[in-house]
C-alpha cells in the first residue's frame, strides 16, 4: 500500500482533506511567495483544513489544533489510512445516513471509525461547517448535495505521506508557540479571524472563544518569536485592531470570499497577510564617536530630510568598514558627503536637483579654489543690464523688488564667473542668502507670514550673500582625495564600482509628501537658471513641476530599492529610511536580502526639522531612523 500512495503522489497534489470555513486555499497564490526559500521546521497551531502544509508539504513539520476531534481524523489518515478508507466506503449520502452518523459520540467509535465519520459528516454538512453546541455535539444540517465526494482515495494517500512528516499534536497554540518553537522556524498562524462575536470561526470549530485579549496575547507571542528568529506570516481580517498589532511589520491586503455567509452582499472580504521576518542578529555597533572639526565648517541648513544630526551614527556604522571610495546617491544638503570626505574618503556625490549638486561642486569636489570677498562684492554691482527675470516673474512673493533686482544682478554676473568652482561657491551662496532671508527657508506659500523676527531675515541680501561666501570658503579644504559632483538621477548614475554607497532618497509616507522641488522651487530655479523647466504660471507661486521619482508610490519606492540594491550589490549599502515611511522595515530588509547576505538594522532615535511642530497632536516628527546596512 505504501508503494500505491508513492505513485498516486507522483500525480495527485497534495490538498486538504476536509472542506473548511475559512480555509487558504483561495490565498495560496498570495501566501506561497512569502514563505522564506528555506527554514528549519514548519509550525502551524491553527492547524483547520491545513491548505497550506499540504501545498508546501515540508520534511519536518509540527501541526497542532485544540480541536481533538480533528486531530484524530489527522492522526489516523497519517498512520491507518486504509483503515479509514475502508470506513468510509461503508457511508451513503442519504439524510437518513448522515443524522445517524451526526448522533454518534465520536469519542466512543474506534479512532479510525472517528475519523471517518469527521471526514464524512464535513463532505455531506450544509457547507462544509464544523460547529458544535455547547455539549460538544455536532448540529450542523445535512447539506442536500447529490454526489459528494465521501472517499477520495488517492488525495488520502498522498496526505497521509505529507502528514507521516508531521508532528501532530492537540493543545493550545500557546503550548506550541512557547516549547516547540526554535530559530529558524517558519510559523504559519491562521487564528479565529476579528471582529470577535458569538458567531467567530473558532466557535464554530470548538467549544471555546478567542477573544480580543487573545488577539493581543498572541501579538506579545509573535513579538517574542520574531526576536528568537523565527520567519512568521499571520493572517486575518483587515481590521484596525490587526493594523494597530503588527503596525511594525508589511501587512497586505487580500481580497477574498465568505462561502460560508448566508447573504451573497457579505460574500466578500478582506483578509490581511502580515510577513514577520526573523529579527537579525546584529554584529555592528551602534557607537557614536566625535567627528573631525572640519565637519563643523559646512554651513548649516534647514534644508528637508538633512542628516546634518545623524552624521554620528551614520559614521559609526560606516567606520567598521574598511572603505575608499563612497557614493552619497541622494545629497540633498550634502552634509553627508562632507563628513566622508573629511574621513578622508573620496566621495562621488549625485542628486537629481542642481541646487545640491552646486553645493557639491562647491564644497566637496572643489579641494582648494575660494572666492575672495572683493570678488564676490564686485558681483553685487550691476555691470550690464540683467534680463530681469526673477523681478518680472516673482514680483510681490518673496522678495523686496530691491532685493529681487539684486539677485537679477548676481544671476548675471555669476554666469560669467570663468572659474567653474569660483562660479558654483557664488551661486550656492546666492542660494543660501535667498534661504535664509526667507522665513522658515521654503517656498510653498507668499508673503511673510511666518516672519518670527528672526535676525537673519533682518540682514540685507547682500550681507547675507558675503556671509554666506565666507561661510563656504570656509568649507573648502582638501582631503587629498579626487571628489566628484554629479547631478542625475540616481538609477542611471555611471560610476566606478564604490566601496560604499550611502543611500537617503524622499521618504514616501501616506502621511505627507516628499517633494522636494515644491519647496525649494526658487533657489532650484536660480541653479538651473530656469533651463529646461516650465513654470507653472496658474499657482500662486510660480511653481514648476517636480522632477519624477519613483519614491512618491508605495509600490514605487518598493521597486526602486530592490533596483538600487541591484545596481549596487557589489558594494556595501547604507541606506537610511524612517520608521513612518514604507516601504516597513521588514520589506526593506527582504528587499536588500535579496542581494546581501547580511542585513542589519540599526534604530535612532530621530526628530525632524520639518513635518509637525512640537504642538502637534500626533507628534508624527518625532520618529526612528533606520539605518539599514547590507554587506
Amino acid at each position: 500500500m505504501a508503494e500505491q500512495a508513492i505513485k498516486k503522489q507522483a500525480i495527485v497534489p497534495a490538498k486538504p482533506i476536509l472542506k473548511w470555513a475559512g480555509g487558504k486555499t483561495q490565498m495560496l497564490n498570495d501566501l506561497l511567495p512569502k514563505v522564506p526559500s528555506s527554514y528549519g521546521r514548519y509550525i502551524e497551531p491553527f492547524f483547520g483544513g491545513g491548505a497550506l502544509f499540504f501545498a508546501l508539504q515540508p520534511e519536518n513539520a509540527i501541526i497542532s489544533d485544540s480541536n481533538p476531534e480533528l486531530i484524530n481524523m489527522y492522526r489516523q489518515v497519517a498512520d491507518f489510512p486504509d483503515e479509514v478508507i475502508q470506513c468510509l466506503k461503508q457511508y451513503e449520502n442519504t439524510k437518513e445516513m448522515f443524522y445517524n452518523v451526526r448522533s454518534q459520540t465520536w469519542e466512543a467509535l474506534p479512532k479510525a471509525e472517528a475519523a471517518a465519520r469527521t471526514i464524512f459528516l464535513n463532505r455531506t454538512c450544509f457547507n462544509g461547517l464544523y460547529r458544535v453546541n455547547k455539549k460538544g455535539e455536532f448540529n450542523v444540517p445535512y447539506g442536500k448535495y447529490k454526489n459528494p465526494k465521501i472517499c477520495d482515495q488517492d488525495a488520502l494517500y498522498v496526505a497521509s505521506d505529507a502528514l507521516k512528516k508531521a508532528e501532530i499534536l492537540c493543545g493550545d497554540y500557546i503550548l506550541v508557540l512557547e516549547h516547540y518553537t526554535k530559530e529558524g522556524d517558519f510559523i504559519f498562524l491562521d487564528p479565529p479571524y476579528l471582529p470577535v462575536s458569538e458567531y467567530s470561526d473558532f466557535k464554530r470549530y470548538t467549544k471555546e472563544q478567542f477573544y480580543e485579549e487573545d488577539h493581543i496575547e498572541l501579538a506579545k507571542i509573535i513579538a517574542r518569536l520574531h526576536e528568537r528568529g523565527c520567519h512568521i506570516i499571520l493572517t486575518n481580517s483587515n481590521h484596525p485592531m490587526v493594523h494597530e498589532l503588527y503596525s511594525q511589520f508589511t501587512i497586505d491586503v487580500v481580497a477574498t470570499k465568505r462561502y460560508i455567509s448566508c447573504r451573497g452582499s457579505s460574500r466578500k472580504g478582506e483578509d490581511v497577510i502580515v510577513t514577520i521576518p526573523p529579527k537579525q542578529k546584529t554584529l555592528i555597533k551602534l557607537m557614536p564617536q566625535p567627528l573631525p572639526k572640519q565637519v563643523a565648517a559646512y554651513p548649516p541648513t534647514r534644508f528637508m530630510g538633512s542628516k546634518s544630526k545623524l552624521l554620528s551614527e551614520i559614521w559609526s556604522v560606516a567606520s567598521q568598514f574598511k572603505v575608499d571610495t563612497v557614493i552619497d546617491l541622494f545629497a540633498g544638503s550634502g552634509i553627508v558627503g562632507y563628513m566622508f570626505k573629511a574621513q578622508g574618503k573620496s566621495v562621488i556625490s549625485n542628486d537629481y536637483m542642481a541646487m545640491s549638486a552646486t553645493f557639491a561642486k562647491a564644497m566637496i569636489e572643489n579641494n582648494s579654489v575660494i572666492l575672495p570677498i572683493e570678488e564676490a562684492k564686485e558681483l553685487l554691482i550691476e555691470r550690464k543690464e540683467s534680463d530681469h527675470f526673477v523681478a518680472e516673474t516673482f514680483q510681490g512673493l518673496y522678495y523686496k523688488d530691491e532685493e529681487n533686482d539684486l539677485i537679477d544682478i548676481l544671476r548675471t554676473n555669476i554666469a560669467t564667473i570663468q572659474d567653474q568652482y569660483k562660479r558654483a561657491i557664488a551661486m550656492a551662496a546666492l542660494i543660501r542668502a535667498c534661504t535664509k532671508k526667507r522665513p522658515r527657508g521654503i517656498f510653498t506659500y507668499t508673503g511673510e507670514r511666518y516672519n518670527d523676527g528672526r535676525k537673519d531675515l533682518q540682514k540685507s541680501l547682500a550681507q547675507q550673500f558675503l556671509e554666506a561666501v565666507d561661510a563656504i570658503n570656509k568649507a573648502v579644504f582638501d582631503n587629498g582625495k579626487q571628489n566628484r559632483a554629479k547631478r542625475g538621477d540616481a538609477m542611471e548614475l555611471r560610476v566606478e564600482q564604490a566601496d560604499l554607497v550611502y543611500i537617503d532618497p524622499p521618504y514616501y509616507s501616506p502621511l505627507s509628501d516628499n517633494e522636494y522641488v515644491r519647496r525649494y522651487h526658487f533657489v532650484e530655479g536660480l541653479a538651473r537658471d530656469w533651463q529646461g523647466i516650465e513654470i507653472q504660471q496658474h499657482t500662486l507661486t510660480k511653481k514648476f513641476k517636480s522632477y519624477p521619482t519613483p519614491f512618491s508610490t508605495r509600490n514605487g519606492a518598493a521597486d526602486a530599492f530592490d533596483r538600487l540594491f541591484k545596481k549596487f550589490a557589489g558594494s556595501i549599502l547604507i541606506v537610511s529610511y524612517s520608521s513612518n515611511s514604507l516601504p516597513a522595515q521588514d520589506e526593506m530588509v527582504a528587499i536588500m536580502s535579496k542581494y546581501k547576505k547580511h542585513v542589519e538594522v540599526i534604530p535612532v532615535n530621530y526628530k525632524y526639522s520639518f513635518g509637525n511642530q512640537s504642538k502637534a497632536r500626533t507628534h508624527r516628527n518625532s520618529v526612528q531612523e533606520y539605518l539599514f546596512v547590507g554587506y
